[in-house]
């Protein structure tokens, strides 16, 4: 029997899910070269339900798994994905979380009980208005009655396509209020997971934003029979998604926060783009800024498909292709000695188009 790499990523996907359904991590799918990912949650054990239940809460994030995209008009700018999606259609995602909730098995898979509904996506977020997160036709494959959650420009644009039944603004985390992340579990959430925005103020456009997906621990995790804990003895988890990248400077010390939320991800891409004088995305030494702020344990690239352009605004985009170890030498070199001695590794993963990580 040949071992091919379609085998072994198989057999790794087998692995990760055991491994995640009893340790209580959540496993983190690729399903193109660019910034469509599919989140997996493992939910509680007070939020199964008895009888057929699945396993885990299904977050897909900026999906566009096919066809081109085009902001204005073709002739302003149109990309194409220069590199096919792994997960080329909804239901292809579909199909990839059956296999998830039957162990991985491609036959077993299909034949997995799930919770009677009409899809097994709980929820989409879109982080940007623009059609490489938000886009359309992939967007129309999603069964009408799951849940939206955008920014408020894509709000606008997903209410224009008169599919979805509930499309939900995404609320700016306030760190400066009640930092409970619970209060902003917003309906048709559970109460155990939140969608917010960690926006800078001065960024009018909010163009260098980030999603924030926060969850109980698993390590918080108590029997059903324990006493209710206070907010504080109640720590979470987060994953942090910027594309275009985000200030240091905008994202609060959410360790120190009561509850604390520790980043358990920094989704943010390695190549700096420009548009003329303007920064699109920030890329590597900004993401590390980033995760020096967060400290967290991951850091994956997103973002950083090399796709196919045309239109006016391809002429004039400028890409800085940067490795994270070119990086790291740079800002090693204004350091000093002690500072260099204390530098601690950034964790960063490349999670290839397709490939499946379990966040421990």
């Amino acid at each position: 029997m040949t071992d091919t790499p379609a085998a072994q990523l198989q057999g790794d996907l087998r692995a990760s899910i055991a491994q995640s359904l009893e340790a209580q991590r959540p496993l983190l799918h690729h399903l193109n070269a660019d910034s469509s990912w599919l989140l997996q949650i493992p939910r509680p054990k007070g939020g199964r339900k008895s009888g057929n239940f699945r396993k885990f809460y299904n977050v897909l994030i900026d999906p566009w798994l096919a066809g081109g995209q085009s902001d204005v008009a073709s002739w302003f700018s149109q990309q194409f994905h220069a590199t096919e999606s792994k997960v080329g259609s909804i239901e292809e995602v579909e199909q990839l979380i059956r296999r998830v909730e039957g162990g991985g098995g491609e036959e077993e898979g299909l034949r997995v009980s799930s919770e009677p509904g009409p899809s097994q996506i709980d929820v989409v977020a879109i982080s940007h208005e623009f059609t490489d997160h938000c886009h359309k036709e992939t967007l129309m494959q999603v069964h009408p009655d799951v849940a939206v959650f955008a920014n408020d420009r894509a709000v606008s644009v997903i209410q224009g396509f008169k599919h979805f039944r509930t499309i939900v603004p995404i609320p700016a985390f306030q760190p400066d209020g009640d930092t409970d992340w619970r209060i902003t579990s917003l309906p048709p959430l559970p109460d155990w997971v939140s969608i917010t925005r960690l926006i800078n103020p001065a960024d009018a456009l909010y163009y260098h934003a980030a999603l924030m997906i926060t969850f109980p621990s698993s390590q918080s995790q108590k029997p059903a029979d324990s006493p209710i804990s206070s907010p504080v003895d109640m720590p979470a988890e987060a994953i942090i998604y910027t594309p275009h990248g985000i200030s240091a400077s905008a994202i609060p010390d959410l360790r120190s926060l009561s509850p604390p939320i520790h980043t358990l991800a920094l989704l943010h891409g390695l190549h700096a783009i420009t548009l003329t004088k303007q920064k699109l995305n920030l890329g590597a030494h900004n993401g590390l800024q980033a995760q020096r702020k967060l400290q967290s344990r991951y850091w994956i690239g997103t973002h950083d498909e090399i796709k196919r352009g045309g239109g006016i605004v391809a002429r004039f985009l400028r890409r800085k292709v940067i490795t994270l170890q070119e990086a790291v030498e740079q800002e090693k070199q204004g350091m000093k000695e002690e500072e260099r001695r204390q530098w601690a590794d950034v964790g960063f993963l490349e999670v290839e188009n397709g490939e499946s990580v379990l966040l421990r």
